[in-house]
C-alpha cells in the first residue's frame, strides 16, 4: 500500500488528501448544476509540490469521471435527455477527448488561452443580454432532423477536444452549446452536458492512464469528494429549475473569465 502514500516525487500526506476531498466535493457540485468545477479542483492539483502540470490535468479526469458518473445518473432519474443529440454528441466527445489530450503532451496550454478567454466572454455577455435563454426548451431544428444531428456531432467533437486540451469550463461550454446553438432548456442542457461530459473523461483517460500520467491517490481524493458534490449538485439543480442553473451559470462562466485572464496577463 505504499504507492497510496507516496507516488514519485509527490508525498501523499493525510492532510492534502483532505484538502483535495473537499476540492473535489466542491467541483462536483459545481460541475453536477452547470459545469466548470475544473475551475476549482485542477487549480488545486496544481498546487500539489512536485506535479506536473499534465499529470495534474490527467488526475483532474479520474476526479471528474467519478462525479459526471453520480451526477449523470441523479439526472437520469428525474430528467429525460435528448438521446438524439445527446448520443452522438457523446460520441465525438470521446474521440475528441482523445486527440485533445494527445496535444495537451505536445503543445503549452498558453497557446489556446487567448481564444477561449474571447470564447467565455462571448458567452457570458450572450447570456445576460438573453434573460429568457434557456428558460423553456426552443428546439430549434426538429428533433430528429440531419441539421439537428450534425450540430450535435460538431458540438461534442469541438467541445471533446477542448476537455481533453485543457479541461476547466467544459461542462459550461456545453450547456451554453445545447441551450444557445439547439435551443434545449438549462436543466435538460445540464443533464445532457453531464451525459457528454462523462464521455470526454473517459475519452481523455484512455490515452493518460496507458501513458502513466495519473497520480491515483490523488485521484482517489478528488474522486470520492467529485461522487459526493455531483450527486448533491444534481438533485439541486432539479429542484430549483433551469432559472437557478442559469444564474450558477452566470458565476461560473464569470469566474473563468477572471481566472483565465488572470493568468493571461500575468
Amino acid at each position: 500500500m505504499d504507492w497510496l502514500m507516496h507516488t514519485g516525487s509527490i508525498d501523499v500526506t493525510l492532510t492534502l488528501v483532505l484538502l483535495l476531498l473537499a476540492a473535489g466535493l466542491l467541483a462536483g457540485w459545481i460541475d453536477a448544476v452547470v459545469g466548470g468545477g475544473g475551475l476549482i479542483q485542477l487549480p488545486a492539483l496544481l498546487m500539489v509540490p512536485g506535479i506536473t502540470p499534465v499529470q495534474a490535468l490527467a488526475t483532474n479526469k479520474l476526479g471528474s469521471i467519478a462525479g459526471t458518473t453520480a451526477s449523470a445518473l441523479t439526472y437520469l432519474s428525474r430528467v429525460r435527455p435528448d438521446k438524439s443529440a445527446t448520443i452522438p454528441a457523446s460520441v465525438t466527445a470521446l474521440l475528441g477527448a482523445i486527440l485533445g489530450a494527445r496535444v495537451a503532451t505536445l503543445l503549452p496550454t498558453s497557446v489556446f488561452e487567448p481564444v477561449i478567454l474571447t470564447a467565455l466572454i462571448a458567452v457570458a455577455v450572450f447570456t445576460l443580454l438573453k434573460p429568457q435563454l434557456g428558460l423553456a426548451a426552443q428546439l430549434r431544428f426538429g428533433e430528429h432532423s440531419k441539421r439537428h444531428h450534425a450540430i450535435s456531432w460538431l458540438i461534442g467533437l469541438l467541445i471533446g477536444f477542448y476537455d481533453g486540451l485543457l479541461g476547466p469550463g467544459t461542462g459550461s461550454f456545453l450547456v451554453i452549446a445545447f441551450v444557445s446553438i439547439i435551443g434545449f432548456d438549462f436543466l435538460h442542457a445540464s443533464a445532457m452536458a453531464k451525459i457528454v461530459n462523462w464521455a470526454t473523461n473517459l475519452g481523455a483517460l484512455l490515452y493518460f492512464v496507458p501513458n502513466g500520467h495519473v497520480i491515483w491517490a490523488l485521484g482517489a481524493a478528488v474522486a470520492a469528494g467529485n461522487v459526493i458534490g455531483g450527486f448533491i449538485g444534481a438533485r439541486t439543480a432539479i429542484r430549483l429549475g433551469s432559472g437557478f442553473v442559469r444564474v450558477v451559470f452566470l458565476i461560473v462562466v464569470t469566474a473563468l473569465i477572471l481566472t483565465l485572464g488572470f493568468d493571461f496577463l500575468a
